[in-house]
């Protein structure tokens, strides 16, 4: 069973800052345990005042949600009542925000967290997310709702 430890969380935050400051981007980053648990949240120099509070509550999403925040725009759009009660659930620390720049972290096929980016316009929080998990060798694929996952070329 893997976890995310501060030194990974620390690694993921110094390089999405590193990734948006190279787009000239002043951004937040979250990064929470499968818990949805902070484990390192930092606002970068110029970030607006907000963005920390966002980039947690998109990394809280990404993890407890189990499926990147852009899966789950569809889900929101078709059922926004669900979505709206989702965060007045008793155990819900934060919202659950739909929306891009919420990336589920996954390592060797088990989901460890959530990362959590806002600063920048919705598509370059998302591009910053993914590219950074890529670069650090977590995985990005994610089975759609409802279909379990099964190795390729096996018949169910």
């Amino acid at each position: 069973m893997s976890s995310l430890t501060l030194d990974a969380a620390e690694e993921i935050v110094a390089a999405a800052h590193k990734r948006a400051q190279a787009v000239g981007k002043a951004v937040s980053v979250a990064v929470v345990d499968a818990g949805g648990f902070p484990v390192a949240i930092r606002r970068a120099d110029g970030a607006r005042p907000l963005t920390p509070d966002i980039a947690r509550a998109k990394a809280y999403t990404a993890a407890v949600m189990q499926r990147p925040g852009k899966m789950l725009k569809k889900w929101q759009e078709s059922q926004p009542v669900f979505f709206a009660q989702l965060s007045q659930l008793p155990g819900a620390a934060l919202p659950i925000m739909a929306t891009e720049g919420s990336v589920t972290i996954k390592k060797d096929g088990e989901i460890i967290g959530g990362l959590g980016i806002a600063g920048g316009t919705a598509d370059e929080d998302q591009q910053i997310a993914d590219e950074v998990l890529q670069s650090l060798g977590y995985e990005l694929e994610f089975a759609a709702w409802g279909v379990a996952d099964k190795p390729a070329g096996k018949d169910a």
